[in-house]
């Protein structure tokens, strides 16, 4: 039986339109920083992804700096900077920040000093939203980006980080938006490209697809298609809460991204379901992708107080729109059969 994709939030399958537009830009010989005529195609493809990355971002009164990822994004909007964030932001994120800032169990951060924090608009592992306060000096959208009818113009902060692999982009490429006006020191050296931000020859072929992918998010959020995998996620949260007593769904009566759901199922291994998932066809992960295949526990779900049976204990499902009803019945079909057979042999 054809294997089932429910890790969306971990990467995106490629879009059409994307692969469609890295193929096109493939013919293209010259560096965009040649004044000659092949050096000048190349240029406008660059600045043709950068108007479509910023109308879909809603970013008019911005600049955006590609970088190779969000990461590297997170590194040119903290290098050199004291700021303040919390436990659940992406260890990208994290490791630049001198202090925390608290966070409670719904998944709520308080923020006392906006223009000192970094605060991501949704959580990767449990897909909860916050509410950004205004004046916040930096955001990680990557997760929310394509997925939620945002705009950076009224988000109220100075900078934020996207990912073009989390909407149906490639990976090995991402941005910084920035406020029209505000600047940051180089972390790379050289040619001076991206408006003396991000030196060295820019991923053309990647750009592209992401300015495509960015267009076509944004078609499909105005088109509902997020307001279907909601219903489909919703079907499954429900039908696993009602079947499983103890199971609880991270930020259930939290605002969340409308594809993700985190459960917790108190002495059954996140990694175990992983891989009994995965034997079953389907593509599940126990968190971030990043820290996939690494046998601990969630520093997400520590940090919103859950103790150390529980955040290992933890799976997250992400849906996309491929994902058919048919399908997230299949995955509820499996994942029960796969826990009445854990809960016997527990009891």
């Amino acid at each position: 039986m054809k294997r089932v994709y429910l890790d969306y939030n971990a990467t995106t399958p490629l879009a059409e339109a994307s692969r469609h537009a890295i193929i096109e830009a493939m013919d293209l010989v010259g560096n965009p920083s040649s004044v000659y005529k092949e050096g000048r195609a190349a240029k406008a493809l660059i600045e043709k992804a950068r108007a479509q990355i910023s109308e879909a971002f809603g970013a008019s009164n911005a600049d955006i700096v590609f970088t190779s990822s969000a990461s590297e994004a997170a590194a040119l909007s903290h290098a050199g900077r004291a700021l303040m964030c919390s436990d659940v932001e992406h260890e990208a994120v994290s490791s630049w920040c001198r202090e925390r800032l608290d966070i409670n169990q719904n998944g709520e951060v308080s923020c006392p000093d906006p223009e000192k924090s970094s605060i991501q608009l949704a959580n990767s592992e449990t897909g909860i939203l916050q509410d950004l306060p205004h004046g916040l000096a930096v955001s990680d959208c990557t997760q929310a980006f394509g997925k939620l009818p945002i705009a950076f113009n009224w988000l109220g902060c100075d900078m934020a980080l996207i990912s073009a692999h989390k909407l149906g982009g490639p990976k090995g490429v991402g941005a910084l938006v920035l406020k029209q006006g505000l600047d940051v020191e180089a972390q790379i050296k050289g040619g001076g490209q991206e408006m003396g931000r991000r030196s060295g020859t820019e991923n053309i072929l990647g750009i592209a697809g992401f300015g495509a992918a960015a267009k076509a998010s944004a078609k499909a959020l105005e088109a509902g298609i997020w307001e279907n995998v909601a219903r489909l996620r919703d079907a499954l949260e429900q039908r696993l809460v009602s079947e499983v007593g103890d199971l609880i769904s991270v930020g259930r009566h939290a605002k969340r991204l409308p594809n993700t759901l985190n459960i917790i199922t108190p002495g059954w291994k996140g990694e175990t379901q992983v891989m009994q998932m995965d034997l079953a066809g389907f593509s599940v992960s126990a968190g971030s992708a990043c820290s996939s295949g690494k046998v601990k526990s969630s520093k997400v779900l520590e940090a919103m107080g859950y103790d150390h049976n529980h955040a290992t204990s933890a799976m997250r499902v992400s849906l996309g729109p491929h994902n058919t009803k048919e399908e997230i019945e299949r995955f509820g079909d499996a994942w029960l059969s796969a826990y009445k057979r854990w809960a016997a042999r527990s009891s």
